[in-house]
């Protein structure tokens, strides 16, 4: 038996480790998670979340759902701390090109039991009037 030294250099998201209870998977930038290019948020119905930052810069972007709209607020995340998004919160990341995040969250998380959510144009620019106070 050995250790495995798992990794993921690529855009986007990838599971790098799965069994039948969690997932790791190591988060960089895309285009999608740029201050140009957030258009919606996501949520998990069935579990939560947890994001920790190893570098670069990271907003986690949610919303609560008030009076039949949404409520947007934002946190910029501190390296090595460990941030939980709560079953069912609407959220999203903006990040910088340089940004690595380990994500970790149960192993039957999916689009089965998750939503998006495509923002309008005033949502858009609520959410990048947010990140920008962090993102300079």
């Amino acid at each position: 038996m050995k250790i495995q030294v798992l990794e993921f250099s690529g855009e986007g998201m990838n599971r790098v480790y799965e069994n039948e209870k969690w997932m790791v998977g190591v988060k960089n930038w895309k285009p999608a998670n740029d201050i140009t290019g957030i258009d919606c948020v996501e949520r998990h119905n069935q579990t939560g979340e947890l994001f920790v930052l190893l570098s670069g810069t990271c907003v986690l972007v949610y919303a609560n759902e008030v009076n039949g709209g949404l409520e947007f607020d934002a946190v910029k995340m501190e390296p090595f701390k460990v941030y939980n998004i709560p079953r069912s919160l609407w959220h999203n990341t903006v990040t910088t090109r340089d940004v690595k995040l380990i994500l970790i969250e149960d192993s039957s998380t999916g689009m089965a039991n998750s939503d998006v959510l495509n923002l309008t144009k005033k949502q858009i620019e609520k959410v990048q009037s947010l990140a920008k106070q962090y993102l300079g």
